[in-house]
């Protein structure tokens, strides 16, 4: 039988990094530092509700846009912490995780041959959802700024033309920890009202963030709520990566878009976590403060072995990750280092070049996670003190 080839939009996408540098930090016994994920359990009363109603035969499927107690918690948390009100019933959809309510957004927002501007470096899944949509893919970027990275607003003028239907957003931004200030926010607004785009905002990461940056949805900015998609999930604010309950927020003839898509991927998922979630976004905002603390504290000291080790060290704003430039040690291929960082030094990173198109503007960078439980922090932190050689090329 002759074989058949993957379709080519998504050609570039069959392999993620984060597969392979795992895989390099198992073959050689190294602390992972690469993947974004927690390897800590979120709040035990969210847990014991998931428990409780597994065992209450909460196991069939839920209501396709979501249990009804999560999208009544979802609304009245946004409505609590940013003054944005969202009708359950018909302005909150339930998905599953963050990366399906992207998609879906873009699937049912986005008609083939349309312009998807991301801001550079972006998270992986961005690029694929667009090349699922048959859209065209272009960036603005993010450049360097002082010790962090400040948004280029001529870049994403640039990178707008008449073609162009929807702006995907991130803020707190994966991968550079990057916070966008309100007065970026209101500039891109301003853009975005000006050439009648639509806009996707990814905000997974907007209660983790540090040193008093407060993170803003530009849903909440004049003109911008109703043609806004505002995403979140559990994953990252609660601990649960793993349960994959996400939610998008927008007005309905919005919302219908991504429910058009989102119904026909997975219809539905995650039916006995979502009263769990629900109760988290009710009863457990402390445990969440708490949370970002002990996130920050680990962020503060794996920048510190990170710049004792050599690396030069970027400022991380929020998120889980902070960035660390590698040309103090060696030339700038930052796919190379991270491939040899495993064996070389025991400890595991993302090059940032698998998040750009531009990939020589980043070729120097690499991502660190600090969100790992403490002895996983402290063995890494160890390993890059006794780190006397580093990888040179």
């Amino acid at each position: 039988m002759q074989q058949i080839p993957t379709v080519a939009r998504l050609r570039p996408f069959a392999s993620t990094i984060f597969a392979e540098m795992t895989e390099l930090a198992v073959r050689h016994g190294a602390v992972n530092l690469g993947q974004g994920f927690p390897d800590t359990d979120g709040p035990a009363s969210m847990l014991e509700v998931a428990e409780r109603a597994i065992a209450d035969g909460f196991n069939q499927y839920p209501p396709g846009r979501g249990v009804p107690a999560l999208r009544e918690a979802i609304a009245r948390d946004r409505a609590a912490r940013y003054g944005t009100r969202y009708d359950p019933d018909s302005q909150v959809l339930v998905t599953v995780g963050a990366t399906e309510a992207i998609a879906a957004a873009i699937l049912g927002l986005v008609e083939p041959g349309d312009e998807v501007v991301l801001i550079e470096p972006y998270y992986d899944s961005y690029a694929a959802a667009v090349a699922l949509a048959g859209a065209t893919r272009r960036t603005a970027r993010l450049v360097p700024d002082g010790d962090g990275f400040a948004l280029d607003l001529d870049s994403l003028r640039a990178a707008i033309t008449p073609k162009t239907r929807l702006l995907l957003l991130n803020s707190p931004h994966n991968p550079t920890g990057t916070v966008l200030s309100r007065a970026d926010l209101q500039a891109i607004a301003d853009l975005v009202i000006e050439r009648d785009l639509l806009v996707v905002t990814d905000e997974v990461y907007e209660h983790l963030t540090f040193d008093g940056h407060e993170h803003i949805s530009i849903s909440t900015l004049p003109g911008m709520y109703e043609r806004t998609v505002v995403i979140s999930s559990a994953a990252k604010t609660f601990s649960v990566t793993g349960w994959k309950i996400g939610w998008a927020c927008a007005p309905e003839p919005l919302l219908d878009g991504v429910l058009a898509a989102k119904q026909f991927l997975t219809f539905v998922g995650g039916g006995p976590f979502q009263p769990a979630v629900a109760h988290a976004l009710e009863h457990e905002l402390a445990w969440v403060s708490s949370l970002r603390d002990t996130l920050s504290d680990k962020r503060i000291r794996l920048s510190q072995a990170l710049e004792d080790a050599g690396f030069g060290v970027k400022r991380s704003d929020g998120t889980y990750f902070v960035c660390a430039d590698i040309t103090p040690l060696t030339a700038s291929d930052a796919y190379a280092f991270c491939r040899e960082l495993p064996e070389r030094l025991g400890v595991a990173a993302v090059p940032l070049t698998v998040f750009a198109d531009d990939k020589d503007s980043w070729s120097h960078l690499v991502r660190f996670t600090f969100c790992k439980k403490e002895e996983t922090i402290t063995e890494g932190i160890r390993r890059l003190h006794a780190a006397h050689a580093t990888p040179s090329h």
